[in-house]
């Protein structure tokens, strides 16, 4: 699998895109952090290790006002399989709206692509079925399964249930003078109050910005605010979104998590039981043939 990027002032060996030996020492890290480590102005996303969130929705909601993600095409609305259920439809795969004056016209042009294979009747499914990482800022539409979140004073770690894909956070240094492009990037991160900011950068080019299959560019810049609301029983998140490369203009999007509790992460594989089995001219798994830096 390829490796994560890793900022150099943190003086560590470059975790695994799957993090189990991390993640087997989660339910140690909580005990070993003093009030002093956790400021109470601070915001505590897992206030115990069985403490989740899970995304409310696998795209993008619109920003109140101004320039937006890539959306539902209206003529073509989107049959989730819980929709499908609870009316009898038949489930369909995402259709993005091309229209979107964001896109520049490479960017359309590849959406429209995408959309063509998604109205053929061919499985159209997104690259995280097949075990791709998804990237910044698609990391947030991780669907069904809790994303964890560890909390210390030099890191931010976020890993998703399902097949373990994780997000360094490095808290309080600035980025590196040359970042080598990574499927998750180098972010850092700070405290704004209740709220966590985190910048992203140094992207390679292979991930999408949601499940439309909207490309980028490793020119693509993401900063990120999560912050709760609803007295902590949701975590939403405000993105901003920059790539002149890939996009007309800077736009904006939200994200929101429902708050789980009482379950522990358990461990899980992707790679290794993913199979074509219905000869669907899936995307192979990702294999990495030399380090990403």
């Amino acid at each position: 699998m390829a490796k994560l990027a890793v900022h150099p002032s943190m003086r560590r060996a470059a975790a695994g895109v799957r993090v189990l030996a991390l993640l087997a020492c989660v339910g140690a890290v909580f005990p070993e952090q003093s009030a002093a480590q956790r400021n109470a102005s601070h915001p505590d996303f897992a206030p115990t290790d069985q403490v989740g969130w899970i995304a409310l929705t696998s795209e993008f909601i619109a920003p109140p006002s101004g320039p937006g993600p890539v959306m539902d095409d209206p003529a073509h609305p989107y049959v989730s399989n819980a929709i499908a259920a609870r009316t009898g439809q038949l489930p369909t795969f995402p259709v993005g709206d091309i229209s979107n004056p964001i896109l520049r016209p490479w960017a359309r042009e590849a959406v429209r692509k995408h959309n063509e294979v998604a109205m053929s009747g061919k499985a159209a499914y997104t690259l995280q079925a097949r075990c791709w990482p998804m990237g910044v800022p698609a990391f947030l539409l991780y669907p069904v399964r809790p994303v964890y979140i560890v909390q210390t004073p030099k890191e931010v770690l976020m890993t998703w249930t399902g097949d373990h894909m994780s997000r360094h956070i490095y808290m309080d240094v600035p980025h590196s003078a040359n970042v080598k492009p990574s499927w998750f990037g180098e972010s850092v991160g700070h405290y704004e109050g209740d709220t966590l900011v985190v910048d992203t950068i140094g992207l390679n080019d292979r991930t999408y910005v949601d499940n439309f299959r909207t490309p980028h560019t490793t020119r693509l810049h993401v900063v990120q605010r999560f912050q709760m609301i609803d007295g902590g029983k949701t975590l939403e998140v405000k993105v901003h979104v920059e790539d002149p490369g890939a996009f007309t203009t800077p736009w904006d999007a939200i994200q929101r998590y429902r708050r789980v509790e009482g379950a522990a992460m358990d461990e899980e594989t992707c790679a290794e039981g993913a199979r074509d089995y219905f000869n669907q001219e899936a995307e192979p798994i990702p294999q990495a043939g030399k380090p990403d830096f």
